[in-house]
């Protein structure tokens, strides 16, 4: 499981963005809080910066035709078996400061990503 870095969202080939997608489904559902490692941040901070992450991978979904359930459009949404977020849970802990829905998303998460995608045999010319 694993965000890729937000600048990477409109490179991505299919598979990787079809995956981000299912990966932020889960993560916005039943996967909410559930420890792993390479997306624990994500808990540290509000449910609609995730949300607003989700909502970029979903509008690159659009750009190359792929249908997207407009449900997860709504940002209190969290999927058929969850109960929806309140406006108190979906905004706490909410400040964002740059143009960048997570600090992790980094120059040096930058070189992590695409090395991962290098090791899978995709190249990203960045």
């Amino acid at each position: 499981m694993r965000l890729w870095h937000e600048t990477l969202i409109s490179k991505l080939p299919s598979q990787q963005l079809l995956g981000q997608h299912r990966e932020c489904c889960a993560l916005r559902g039943k996967g909410w809080g559930k420890n792993h490692s390479t997306v624990n941040y994500v808990f540290q901070y509000s449910p609609y910066r995730l949300y607003r992450y989700h909502k970029k991978v979903m509008q690159e979904m659009k750009k190359r035709n792929y249908n997207v359930d407009p449900l997860w459009m709504d940002p209190l949404y969290r999927g058929k078996h969850c109960e929806a977020h309140d406006e108190k849970s979906l905004y706490q802990n909410m400040e964002i400061s740059n143009d960048l829905d997570y600090p992790e998303h980094d120059d040096a998460y930058l070189k992590e990503c695409l090395e991962n995608l290098a090791a899978k045999g995709i190249t990203i010319d960045y």
